[in-house]
């Protein structure tokens, strides 16, 4: 689950698969939001964003190994805090600004990203699936429960990846889905879901 995007570009950095993702979400969030971040791309970098701008994710995903946002980016915008319209994006579609839902949740998130090649275990994101941060997604459904939503279940496969842990997922889902439509009270993991990461909104460097 993409929780924090800031967190997710770092966390994929250098990874052999999933760094494809970095200028995929540089193009989506410039298409969505109107910016242009091609002033601060280095010559590499808009060769990449170029070659991905009509693209799908599947065509990125182990295109670009060792991919990371230093490569794209020219040299003073080293920090992706550096460029003020970065930092107003991600702030905008990090889930954890949004309001709380008032509907029951049921969300599964995966941690054994190495299996698809991601190893980064920086402070402050830690662990994840491959491409989502696993800390991420529990500080979001800790922020659910302790701000009014109390039927949150939350379940972490630390054996699977994302991949994996979607197919784990999916019958999980359909199987909480069919008890909503019958009518049985929502679950709760309120309570016992480990700590997650900070959501803070991304300051500008």
């Amino acid at each position: 689950m993409l929780v924090d995007p800031a967190h997710n570009l770092k966390y994929v950095g250098g990874s052999p698969v999933w760094s494809g993702v970095i200028p995929m979400a540089l193009i989506g969030v410039a298409r969505g939001y109107g910016i242009d971040l091609r002033p601060y791309a280095s010559e590499y970098g808009l060769k990449v964003l170029d070659e991905l701008e009509h693209a799908s994710i599947i065509t990125a995903l182990g295109r670009y190994p060792g991919l990371t946002w230093q490569k794209i980016a020219k040299p003073e915008y080293a920090n992706p805090n550096s460029v003020p319209p970065f930092v107003a994006a991600v702030n905008k579609v990090n889930i954890g600004s949004a309001p709380t839902p008032s509907v029951p949740g049921f969300i599964a998130q995966g941690n054994a990203g190495f299996l698809e090649g991601t190893t980064r275990t920086l402070p402050g994101i830690g662990t994840g699936d491959g491409v989502m941060v696993a800390g991420d997604v529990r500080a979001l459904a800790r922020q659910y429960c302790a701000t009014g939503n109390g039927s949150i279940e939350y379940t972490q496969y630390d054996a699977l990846s994302h991949v994996g842990g979607a197919a784990a997922w999916a019958p999980s889902a359909i199987a909480w889905l069919a008890d909503r439509f019958a009518g049985k009270a929502a679950p709760s993991s309120c309570g016992h879901i480990p700590a997650g990461n900070a959501l803070d909104p991304e300051q500008p460097a």
